[in-house]
C-alpha cells in the first residue's frame, strides 16, 4: 500500500490542529459522551433517592400522627389503663411530664378506659416534673370522675412517691422500695485543691450573688442559709402534697418526712401504700377489667428513626427537599 492510498490519509484533519487525526477524535467524542451518561445516570439516581427519603419522611410522619389514634380506636371497650412512669423524672428523660401528661389525657378520655393504673419504678427526680404530673392528675380525675391506681415494682422514691400519692389507692411488694420524702441540692467544692495546685479563680459578676453556688468560690454562711431555705419550702409543698394524697391513712412519724424510705411491707404499716398488688391483679380484682391497655407514650417510628441514624438522617432529607427547589447559583 502506498502512502498516498493510506487510510489515514482519508481522515479528516483538523485545521487547528493537523496532527489529530478523524479517529482520534471520534475516540474522544465516545469518551466525553459517555462521561455525559454516566453522568445522567448518576445524576438520575441522586434524584430517585432523594424522592425516596422524602416519601419515606411522609411515610413515617403519616404513620406517626394515625398510630396513636388507630390504637385507641382498636382498644376494648372496657379496659384497665396502663401508663408506666420508669426511670429519672427528668424533662430531658423518657419519664418527662410532657409526654405522661399527654398519655394520661388520652387514657382519661377514653370511654373504655374503667381506671388508670400507673405502673412506677422509679428512684425520683425533678420536683417540678413530678408536680405537674401530680396536678394534671388530680385535674383529670376530677374532670372524668375515674380512679386512679399506682402499682409500684422495685422504686417509688422521692418525685416518684410525689406523683403516687395523687392516686386513690398505692399497691406494692413487700420488698418494694418507697418513701424518702425530703428534697436535696448536690455540688462539688474545689477550693482547697485549687490552693494546692496553685490556680487562682477568675470570676466577674454583675450582682453580688451572681456566682452563688459556683463550686470554685468559696460557700458563705448567706449562701448557704439561702440554699437551706429554698429546700425547706420545697420540702413543705411535698410535705402537704403527700398530706392531702394519703389523708388520714398517713401514720406520721419523726421519721416520715426526714428523707428516709422503707420497704413495701413497712410502707403499708406506716400509710405511705395501701396493699399488697400487681398490674394484674389490680387490673383483675380491683379495676374488674382484665383487658389492659398500655397508654404510655412511646418513641414513634420517627423518633426512633432519627436516634438510630442520628442527625445525618435528618439532614440528607432537609438536603434532598431543597436541592428538588429551584434556586439561583
Amino acid at each position: 500500500m502506498t502512502p498516498e492510498n493510506s487510510p489515514l490519509n482519508d481522515a479528516p484533519v483538523n485545521d487547528k490542529n493537523p496532527g489529530e487525526t478523524g479517529w482520534e477524535r471520534q475516540a474522544l467524542e465516545r469518551l466525553v459522551m459517555a462521561q455525559i451518561a454516566e453522568q445522567r445516570v448518576a445524576r438520575r439516581w441522586r434524584i430517585g433517592f432523594r424522592f425516596l427519603w422524602l416519601a419515606l419522611a411522609g411515610v413515617v410522619f403519616w404513620f406517626s400522627l394515625h398510630h396513636n389514634k388507630a390504637a385507641t380506636s382498636a382498644n376494648p371497650s372496657s379496659h384497665t389503663a396502663l401508663i408506666e412512669i420508669k426511670g429519672e423524672i427528668d424533662s430531658e428523660a423518657n419519664a418527662n411530664a410532657d409526654a405522661i401528661m399527654t398519655s394520661l389525657r388520652s387514657a382519661f378520655e377514653d370511654e373504655g378506659a374503667e381506671a388508670i393504673v400507673l405502673l412506677i419504678n422509679s428512684p425520683g427526680g425533678s420536683p417540678v416534673q413530678a408536680g405537674m404530673i401530680n396536678d394534671e392528675i388530680r385535674r383529670l380525675k376530677a374532670l372524668h370522675q375515674k380512679p386512679v391506681y399506682a402499682v409500684v415494682e422495685e422504686t417509688c422514691a422521692s418525685a416518684a412517691y410525689y406523683i403516687a400519692v395523687s392516686a386513690d389507692k398505692i399497691f406494692v411488694d413487700k420488698a418494694s422500695i418507697v418513701g424518702s420524702i425530703g428534697v436535696l441540692m448536690d455540688g462539688f467544692g474545689f477550693t482547697t485543691l485549687m490552693d494546692k495546685l496553685g490556680v487562682e479563680r477568675r470570676l466577674l459578676t454583675a450582682g453580688e450573688n451572681k456566682g452563688f453556688l459556683d463550686p470554685f468560690t468559696p460557700q458563705s454562711k448567706q449562701h448557704r442559709s439561702y440554699a437551706l431555705s429554698m429546700l425547706n419550702e420545697i420540702h413543705q409543698q411535698f410535705i402537704k402534697v403527700v398530706r392531702e394524697g394519703r389523708g388520714d391513712r398517713l401514720k406520721e412519724t419523726p421519721e416520715t418526712f426526714s428523707g428516709l424510705f422503707w420497704s413495701g411491707q413497712k410502707a403499708i404499716e406506716l400509710g405511705l401504700a395501701d396493699d399488697y398488688g400487681t398490674l394484674d391483679s389490680v387490673a383483675r380484682d380491683v379495676v374488674k377489667a382484665e383487658d389492659i391497655v398500655d397508654y404510655t407514650r412511646q418513641d414513634n417510628v420517627a423518633e426512633r428513626l432519627a436516634k438510630r441514624f442520628g442527625a445525618a438522617f435528618g439532614e440528607a432529607v432537609v438536603k434532598a427537599s431543597l436541592n428538588l427547589v429551584p434556586h439561583l447559583r
